[in-house]
């Protein structure tokens, strides 16, 4: 295949965006933020706490990021900690009564989305496309590694 890289780049960047641009769209009725949606999914999904680290891991997102969602999350009343302490990162998080419907509907918009984004892409292509992504994300992980001890 010609142009692997452009159409490669391209074509994650476009993904990439969209999306951004979704989770932005679909979560303004809530009045939240597109960072909000991966933290709400999760714990929704896991049915049980969860740590700011543990968030963090799953989301792949910063710990400065994940913090201020966190933050957001708790003054609209949609996640509680369990503890008061000043360090919060190892303290168990989870979803309220309200978060819990919000992340009813935002799992349900997320499953409506993703067969959307599928269609025309039978089970062994996905599982393909799958194994493929993971191990092009893995691989460049693993040069980025590399190329960050080289330079040290």
């Amino acid at each position: 295949m010609k142009d692997r890289f452009e159409t490669f780049t391209v074509q994650i960047a476009k993904i990439s965006r969209n999306i951004r641009r979704i989770k932005t769209q679909e979560m303004q009725e809530f009045d939240l933020k597109s960072p909000h949606v991966s933290c709400i999914y999760y714990l929704y999904r896991h049915k049980a706490t969860m740590t700011a680290k543990e968030l963090c891991e799953v989301c792949d997102e910063d710990k400065a990021s994940m913090s201020r969602s966190i933050d957001q999350l708790e003054k609209l009343g949609l996640i509680s900690c369990s503890s008061k302490t000043n360090k919060r990162y190892n303290s168990p998080l989870s979803l309220t009564t309200k978060g819990i419907e919000i992340g009813e509907i935002i799992s349900s918009k997320i499953n409506n989305i993703v067969s959307i984004a599928s269609a025309g892409i039978s089970d062994s292509e996905r599982e393909i496309f799958y194994k493929c992504l993971l191990t092009i994300s893995n691989n460049l992980s693993l040069f980025c590694s590399n190329t960050i001890e080289e330079d040290n």
